[in-house]
């Protein structure tokens, strides 16, 4: 159930201000930890700045939707949203800077398919990215403890399908006098679909997004379901009315102001983010590769002495 979830615990915000405040945050402390880098340069011409990060976050967002949607075997919708939801909150709390997105972004997928028990091997997956397909598999891998404790382990997502399925269920069953209430599925996913690429996840709970999309949907195909909302859904408890009315108007606001991809934009961006990546979790830079053999080689001598250790208490128990 969402409300003893872990999701509306931690997940929820109270308002854009304060996913603004936070982001701004993480931003401000890459940039103070790592101002050596600059040398003499201004701070702000060298590392992305809190909106330049958005920027390039939303586009990272609109490639792991379309990849998802483009995967092989087909995937279901609610894994779309639990990489989506994964990837923002993964990005609520570290910087472009210390992880780039690419790399977080095919993580959050996989693990997603994992969560959702969408059963697809590494392999299989991997088979879906046109280059470097071993090197593909071996980031994700790399990263998939790294992306579960940035979640603090929070991987159950109540996503908003399941609550428009009994949105339309119930329409269906308790408001017959609408006719052909199936035309305003498609609409409410489009618009759930579309809600993936602002922050209505991190503000408002599932039932609710559905809500607004079965709204939006009905407004579009000029099917009035006002009577559905205010007499079968709310019945006695109209005094949650206007609050209803208040936050559909909000999620709506949200999702229809979502700026569009500005692919010029990101080509300057993306040379920036090249100049001020932290290259020690930079999976391309010589210095991970060699901090990651290290691990690998300090995790075999723990395994050779453990085993030497067991050999000596055998050999001196005879």
């Amino acid at each position: 159930m969402f409300h003893t979830s872990s999701q509306k615990d931690h997940w929820i915000f109270t308002s854009p201000d304060e996913i603004q405040e936070q982001r701004e945050g993480v931003n401000k402390k890459f940039c103070e930890s790592h101002i050596a880098k600059c040398k003499k340069k201004e701070p702000y011409s060298y590392f992305l700045k809190e909106s330049e990060e958005r920027i390039l976050l939303r586009y990272y967002e609109h490639l792991l939707r379309d990849f998802c949607r483009k995967l092989r075997p087909p995937m279901p919708v609610p894994v779309i949203g639990t990489s989506c939801t994964y990837f923002k909150r993964f990005f609520m709390n570290n910087s472009v800077m210390d992880f780039h997105p690419k790399h977080i972004m095919l993580t959050c997928v996989y693990l997603a398919c994992k969560i959702e028990e969408f059963n697809i091997s590494i392999s299989q997956f991997c088979d879906n990215i046109t280059k470097d397909k071993e090197g593909a598999a071996e980031n994700i891998l790399n990263h998939e403890l790294l992306v579960l404790q940035e979640l603090t382990f929070h991987l159950t997502i109540h996503n908003p399908y399941r609550p428009l399925e009994g949105f339309l269920i119930d329409i269906k069953t308790r408001y017959p006098s609408l006719k052909e209430p199936e035309k305003l599925r498609r609409g409410a996913e489009d618009f759930l679909h579309r809600s993936m690429a602002s922050d209505a996840v991190l503000l408002f709970t599932p039932s609710q997004i559905a809500l607004a999309a079965v709204l939006n949907s009905a407004s579009k195909q000029k099917m009035n379901i006002d009577k559905y909302v205010t007499e079968t859904l709310l019945g006695a408890e109209k005094s949650f009315l206007k609050d209803i009315i208040t936050t559909i108007k909000k999620i709506k606001q949200l999702v229809t102001q979502s700026p569009p991809v500005n692919f010029d934009e990101i080509k300057k961006l993306e040379r920036k983010l090249g100049n001020c990546l932290n290259e020690e979790n930079n999976p391309d830079s010589e210095i991970y590769r060699r901090r990651l053999q290290e691990q690998l080689d300090a995790e075999d001598d723990d395994g050779m002495t453990s085993h030497q250790e067991k050999h000596d208490e055998v050999a001196s128990m005879n």
